[in-house]
């Protein structure tokens, strides 16, 4: 997570733009990114299809998951992160339009 936020600091460093530790865009930078690594690396959820947004701490989870257990785990991960205010899941079944 670390090198994530680093690369972020560095890419805003590059084009003339300050870094605010603490500003709520680097905050939901950086949980977006814990999220995501957080379902990818988890067993039952296996989420590198999930696409995770963060605005003002509000994770929105979007993509196909293989099953009901995953898609309430998916959930319960992503409000374990700091900084996660609140999740909005739209994750959606195999059998789902």
């Amino acid at each position: 997570m670390k090198l994530c936020a680093l690369v972020l600091a560095a890419g805003l460093a590059a084009f003339g733009q300050t870094v605010d530790r603490n500003s709520p865009e680097r905050l939901d930078a950086v949980a977006r990114d814990q999220v995501s690594m957080k379902l990818a690396l988890d067993r039952d959820v296996r989420g590198n299809g999930i696409q995770v947004v963060v605005k003002n701490g509000v994770a929105t989870l979007e993509g196909r998951v293989n099953n009901a257990k995953a898609r309430e785990k998916a959930t319960k991960l992503a409000k374990k992160i700091k900084n996660i205010k609140s999740v909005e899941n739209h994750l959606k079944l195999p059998d789902d339009k």
